[in-house]
This record gives structure tokens, C-alpha cells and sequence, in this order.
């Protein structure tokens, strides 16, 4: 047991230090091509955080481990978007952009939904299994193109051009933060992917479980990180950017990236689980919209209304997600076995 934990945690650490390094570089890197730090944080930010689910998940793919692959990215998602952003609205109020919530959080929903649909070939077509096909990995990458056609396109709004930071370190050390961080990255995912899944074997739990608690908590360490820093220094639009940010990389860009390489055979027992990423995320949509309820009872005159995601609401998403390792643990323990 004890080397398993030895290349289970090892490889967070690197993954953790790669996705940093990683993010640094690219975001130095960014900014000498003019782009503005808000830009930054929706692209660089949210694709350096979400490299270790890529990284975890093309070696489960090459492995034939699918349900690390699906269940790190569905567990990554609820960890992101019940646990972190919980966190993160208990330590500091969350003021969102209405575009935010008019519209990336409604393509967050998008891809829930579609994951959930084209996840389940024998309910929806009637097929023997259900697996995401090339062709479904294909379809995904479609839509995290136009997601990206998107962020592109509003790169600017509210920014000047004095918006812009400037980079604080040459470009040659940039580049090598980037490769170095690749590097730690590439390491780190087989680290601990083999660790998982060997401490699946020796304890009798099923891959899917240690994917989606262990494997996915530790990916979703850097988004915890840069959100619980973004939110401390006054940047809400980026903590919770961050987040929308890298959910929908998930989905379509690295579940994408991992059913292209090779088809993920999906489990239905999982769809519990994949109704649960489609919920927390209308459950967000709903706290954000009406965030301070208790207090906008009392301002429904106005005809201005403010996004805002407090503590109380983080401490109901906070409260779901605990709520949800419970019933999958015991899911898997008592009620497989059973």
C-alpha cells in the first residue's frame, strides 16, 4: 500500500507544481501577444488548470481505463463546481458578470446535457452498451472549438488597451516554465493514475469510485488554488471564470481528446453521477442569479439586479457536495456488494 500512495500522492504534487508552472509560463507568454489579463484568466487559466485531468486522462485512455478517464472529469466538475466554488463564496462573497450568467454558465448546462446524452447509447438508440465513440469525442471538440470562437470574441469587452499587464519575466524563461511544466504534467499523470488504480485493486473499490473522489479531487487542486487566490484579491469574474472555464474544458475539449484517442465504454450505473454534474450546475445558476435572497426580498423594487454568489449560498453547495461523496461511497460499498 504504501508505494501506491507514494505515486498517487507524488504525482498531485506534480501535477499541482506543473499546472502552476504551466499556467505562469503560458500567461508571460500571453501577454507579450496583448491579451488582456481577463482574457487570460478564461483561456490560460482555465486550459493550465484542467491539464492535469488532461494529462490523467489520455493515459487512462491508452490504459483502456475508462471509468478513471469519465469518472475523474464528472467528479472534477462536481468538485469544481459544489466544493471549490463553495469554499471559495464562504471565504469571500462572489460578485458575477451578467455574461457569466446569461451565457457561460447556460454553455456549462450545454455540456452536461450533451455528455449526458451522448453518454447513454442504450437508453437513447437502444444499442447493446453505451460508450462515448470517436465520433461522439469528435462532436465535442466541435463544440469546445465554438466555445473558444466565443471567448475570443469577447476577449476585450470592458478592457482598454491600458488593461493590458505586462509580462514579468523574459520570454526564454517563459518557454522553459511552459516545457518544464509540460513535463511535470506528463509525469504526474502516470503517477498517479497507476497509484489509483492500484490502491483500487488492494482495497476492493471500483475504479469509477477512486476517479471520482481521490483522482478528481487531486486534478481539481489547482483550480481550488488560483480560485481561492482570485477571489482573496478582489477578482471574482476570474475565480468563477476559472471554474465555468474549466468544466467546459472537461467535457469537451479532454473527454473530447480521450474518446478521439480511444472509445470510452461508458457504465449506466454512473449516470447517477452525470445527473448530478447537469443539477449542481442549475443548482449555480440558480444561487448566482439569485444570490442574497434573503436580501433581495427586501430590494424587489429595483429594477437593477446583481449577481452575486454569498456565503450562505456557498455553504449550500458545500453542504450538496458533502452529501454526494457520502451516498457514492456508500453506493459503492453497501449497495453494489448488495
Amino acid at each position: 500500500m504504501l508505494m501506491p500512495l507514494i505515486y498517487l500522492v507524488g504525482g498531485f504534487i506534480l501535477l499541482i507544481k506543473g499546472a502552476d508552472w504551466l499556467v505562469e509560463g503560458a500567461s508571460s507568454i500571453a501577454r507579450r501577444f496583448g491579451l488582456s489579463d481577463l482574457m487570460i484568466g478564461l483561456t490560460v487559466v482555465s486550459f493550465g488548470t484542467s491539464a492535469p485531468e488532461l494529462i490523467v486522462n489520455i493515459i487512462a485512455s491508452f490504459q483502456g481505463s475508462a471509468d478513471i478517464a469519465i469518472g475523474n472529469i464528472v467528479g472534477s466538475n462536481i468538485s469544481n463546481t459544489m466544493l471549490i466554488l463553495g469554499v471559495t463564496a464562504l471565504i469571500t462573497p462572489l460578485a458575477v458578470q451578467k455574461s457569466t450568467v446569461l451565457k457561460e454558465i447556460p454553455f456549462m448546462l450545454l455540456a452536461s446535457i450533451t455528455l449526458l446524452i451522448m453518454a447513454n447509447d442504450m437508453i437513447v438508440d437502444g444499442y447493446a452498451q453505451s460508450e462515448l465513440s470517436r465520433s461522439d469525442g469528435m462532436a465535442f471538440l466541435g463544440f469546445f472549438i465554438i466555445f473558444i470562437y466565443y471567448t475570443f470574441g469577447i476577449r476585450n469587452n470592458g478592457v482598454n488597451e491600458n488593461g493590458h499587464t505586462k509580462p514579468k519575466m523574459s520570454l526564454g524563461k517563459a518557454w522553459m516554465l511552459f516545457a518544464i511544466g509540460l513535463l511535470c504534467l506528463g509525469v504526474g499523470g502516470n503517477l498517479a493514475v497507476e497509484g489509483a488504480k492500484a490502491i483500487a485493486s488492494m482495497l476492493g473499490l471500483s475504479e469509477a469510485l477512486i476517479g471520482l473522489t481521490v483522482v478528481a479531487l487531486g486534478t481539481s487542486l489547482p483550480e481550488l488554488a488560483a480560485s481561492i487566490v482570485a477571489a482573496r484579491k478582489g477578482k471574482a469574474d476570474i475565480a468563477i471564470g476559472n471554474i465555468v472555464g474549466s468544466n467546459i474544458f472537461n467535457i469537451f475539449w479532454i473527454l473530447g481528446i480521450s474518446a478521439a484517442i480511444k472509445p470510452l465504454p461508458f457504465q449506466p450505473a454512473l449516470n447517477v453521477d452525470l445527473l448530478v454534474v447537469v443539477a449542481c450546475t442549475a443548482l449555480l445558476f440558480f444561487l448566482i442569479h439569485n444570490g442574497g435572497f434573503h436580501r433581495r426580498i427586501l430590494l424587489w423594487w429595483r429594477q437593477e439586479r446583481d449577481y452575486i454568489l454569498n456565503k450562505f449560498e456557498g455553504g449550500v453547495l458545500l453542504a450538496g457536495y458533502i452529501f454526494y461523496i457520502s451516498y457514492i461511497v456508500y453506493r459503492d460499498l453497501f449497495l453494489v456488494v448488495s
